[in-house]
């Protein structure tokens, strides 16, 4: 039984902080690489966010110098550190875990995300 759960959502002003977070089980959460991807009414899905299993980072132009993604893998845990935020984050955060081994099998699993609202 896999489980990605999303938390830490809520209503932020602008200029604000919030951090999000990943919990998985199931898995080995270590060995994927963890993208944050947002959703805003009536938008196209976009990677916020990824890490991978070394510990690369990479973010999107929006983004970039306000957010911080990181992982605990002893907790099976990544997070997302919000900070400066602006109207335009909001939306509803989902977190993805992929996976594909040498044997060309693929694993691909899916929060069920959380609401982040940025308004004065």
């Amino acid at each position: 039984q896999v489980q990605l759960v999303e938390s830490g959502g809520g209503l932020a002003q602008p200029g604000g902080s919030l951090r999000v977070s990943c919990a998985a089980s199931g898995i080995v959460f270590s060995v994927f690489t963890v993208g944050w991807y947002r959703q805003a009414p009536g938008k196209q899905r976009e990677l916020v966010a990824s890490i991978t299993s070394n510990g690369s980072t990479g973010y999107t132009d929006s983004v970039q110098g306000r957010f911080t993604i990181s992982r605990d893998n002893a907790k099976n845990t990544v997070y997302l550190q919000m900070n400066s935020l602006k109207p335009e984050d909001t939306a509803v955060y989902y977190c993805n875990a992929g996976f594909r081994s040498l044997g060309g099998l693929k694993y691909d699993y899916w929060g069920q995300g959380t609401q982040v609202a940025v308004s004065s």
